[in-house]
């Protein structure tokens, strides 16, 4: 079993144990320390709205008095079903301010799945973005009887069970004429180990599991990040993720924390535009983001063809020299140097242009990305800093660090976490971020958390002599071929999707069969465009994925795929699912997580017949 504990001799470890006593008590000292600056910007009309650390303190204060009038007692539970806006932010920290705690919910999620998980959770309180969220509440509302009030941002209450934001405010406005110090009572009463949130995990399989977060592993993920002394107050961060995945609400904690801005707009087809706008100099995001980003760049590019693609083509592989001269430690020779120099003022910094201008790095994580993108990334100048986490650890558990990163592994790990690799490959994990339980599951708790702490991640994975995490596949995904050869898919798909930029998903299945084969999900903006330049453009999608085109296309990325893989793992045969996976039609997790078991059981006969 090998055994890892973090001994980086880091300054800052000072920051995790004086770390705060709770989330609204960081939230306390940020307005102390700062009351003036900026802590949040969002989307109004067409513009921006910036917001104070006292503005936003005041209002927080005032909806948090608003749950406490409504009856919420310390670590009630109240879930919040929205995607990712400021008001979501304003909710979550008045929550929490109040002494309870939050049950988030993804608004992509049925009726069903979101009855379950208010009721599994024990919410008394809903906070929903608008009326389709109410409805699923209302259609469901038989099997709600903890919940005694509805508190919705957009749309009209019914005066009695429905109520509004407004109505929620006027409640709390009431209660502190009253009583001043209500809310600063209940924050003064949250000691670490109180309950701050339930995550329902994505649900890959079986029922979601409601992971139990204290305070004290957000403080402990902020204070652990902020350890590492690369973030500060002049940073603008850009949050767009889904608030409702530990990966957002991590990034969300950090701003009381180190007292930066954060630019808050959920809409995903207004990240490329809003970077433009905001140039922030941070932004977290999944592997998907990047994936499509460099797939869009490199075909812009392809189609414009002649001496500009030359020049890009040029431009890039200058960076890619560097890049690789940095990976291996070594500085580049004067010549690169001085041609490095020409490819970043004719083309390079054009590039990082689209993406802000002013970008220190990425962060990637929620799924493994591709070793070439993060390369390519890289040789254009933008770190892209893969992390690993779970939503039972808090989201913070490695990171890569701008002055010491490896592409393909997910860093180092935070001061204060400890992990190990068990004998059969399994990451362990221990750290005061870890979760404190599932909800009302002892023997999930029992299955995934021993009795000194270690948490069990279902992810195989090993150290380099360096210290950096490689993380090799799911463990519930790993398969054995007829040949007795384990294969793992996850690792393969990411490859595929790096090299291939039609692909929006790859299904590699093979267990207990003699070779390995493939499903491609298509990405349908790309391949559509692509379509429309071979005299398709008024094809479905259905019709572009079943042409001998598009398969002649798709074959020549698997030929290269299977370059680089090991004969018992190369894709003998592939076929084109005709419609776009999705997280409405439960292929995906809301998180973009592929639901493998789910779609294999779904697309069964087609992969049987790929062994016909």
């Amino acid at each position: 079993m090998t055994f890892l504990r973090n001994s980086e001799g880091l300054p800052d470890l000072s920051k995790i144990e004086t770390r705060a006593s709770s989330v609204a008590q960081m939230l306390v000292d940020r307005i102390t320390a700062t009351p003036d600056g900026e802590a949040f910007r969002f989307p109004d009309g067409e513009g921006w709205t910036s917001v104070s650390w006292k503005q936003f303190g005041d209002r927080a204060d005032i909806l948090a008095a608003g749950l406490i009038a409504l009856g919420i007692q310390a670590e009630d539970r109240v879930a919040l079903v929205s995607s990712t806006r400021y008001e979501w932010v304003l909710a979550d920290f008045a929550v929490m301010c109040a002494g309870a705690a939050t049950t988030t919910v993804y608004p992509t999620t049925n009726a069903p799945g979101v009855a379950f998980i208010v009721a599994n959770s024990g919410s008394v309180v809903v906070v929903a973005e608008d009326q389709a969220q109410v409805d699923k509440l209302i259609e469901h509302r038989g099997e709600l009887p903890d919940v005694r009030q509805v508190v919705v941002f957009d749309g009209e209450g019914d005066g009695n069970w429905v109520i509004t934001l407004d109505d929620l405010e006027e409640r709390g406005r009431g209660l502190l004429a009253e009583f001043p110090d209500v809310v600063a009572d209940r924050i003064r009463g949250i000691r670490p180990e109180h309950l701050g949130s339930i995550m329902y995990t994505s649900g890959t399989t079986g029922t979601p599991k409601g992971v139990r977060l204290p305070h004290s592993a957000w403080t402990y993920s902020a204070a652990a990040i902020d350890a590492l002394n690369v973030l500060g107050p002049e940073d603008l961060n850009f949050l767009w993720l889904p608030l409702s995945h530990a990966f957002g609400k991590v990034m969300l904690a950090l701003s009381p924390l180190i007292g930066y801005p954060t630019a808050i707009d959920g809409r995903v087809d207004k990240i490329v535009d809003n970077l433009t706008i905001l140039h922030p100099t941070i932004v977290a995001a999944a592997p998907r983001i990047f994936e499509k980003a460099h797939a869009r760049i490199e075909g812009m590019v392809a189609e414009e063809g002649g001496i500009k693609k030359q020049l890009f083509d040029w431009a890039v592989g200058v960076g890619l020299k560097v890049s690789r001269a940095g990976q291996a430690g070594k500085d580049p020779s004067l010549l690169v140097s001085l041609q490095h120099a020409v490819a970043d003022r004719l083309v390079l910094s054009k590039i990082r242009e689209r993406f802000g201008g002013r970008l220190r790095f990425f962060v990637s994580a929620a799924a493994p990305l591709d070793r070439d993108v993060a390369q390519w990334f890289d040789a254009i100048g933008i770190i892209v800093l893969e992390g690993y986490g779970l939503t039972e650890t808090a989201a913070a558990s490695f990171i890569n660090r701008p002055d010491n990163y490896r592409l393909g592994t997910v860093g180092k790990p935070f001061p204060g976490t400890e992990v190990k690799i068990a004998e059969d490959g399994e990451i362990l994990l221990r750290s005061p971020g870890v979760m404190s339980g599932y909800h009302d599951r002892p023997e999930a708790t029992a299955e995934s958390l021993d009795a000194d702490g270690w948490f069990r991640t279902g992810d195989i994975g090993e150290i380099d002599a360096d210290g950096f995490l490689h993380i090799t596949d799911r463990k519930k995904d790993l398969f054995k071929t007829s040949q007795g050869k384990y294969v793992a898919p996850s690792a393969i798909a990411a490859t595929f999707k790096g090299i291939c930029p039609y692909a929006a998903e790859f299904i590699v299945y093979g267990e207990t069969r003699p070779y390995c084969v493939a499903l491609v999900g298509l990405d349908a903006q790309t391949i559509t465009e692509w379509a429309g330049k071979q005299g398709m453009a008024d094809r479905s999608l259905a019709e572009i994925a079943r042409d001998d085109k598009t398969h002649d296309v798709i074959a020549a990325y698997v030929d290269h795929l299977n370059t680089q893989l090991n004969r018992w793992e190369q894709i003998k045969k592939f076929d084109i699912i005709d419609h776009e996976l999705s997280v409405e039609a439960g292929d995906l997790t809301p998180s973009m997580k592929l639901r493998r078991k789910i779609v294999v059981e779904n697309l069964a006969d087609s992969i049987d017949a790929l062994y016909h």
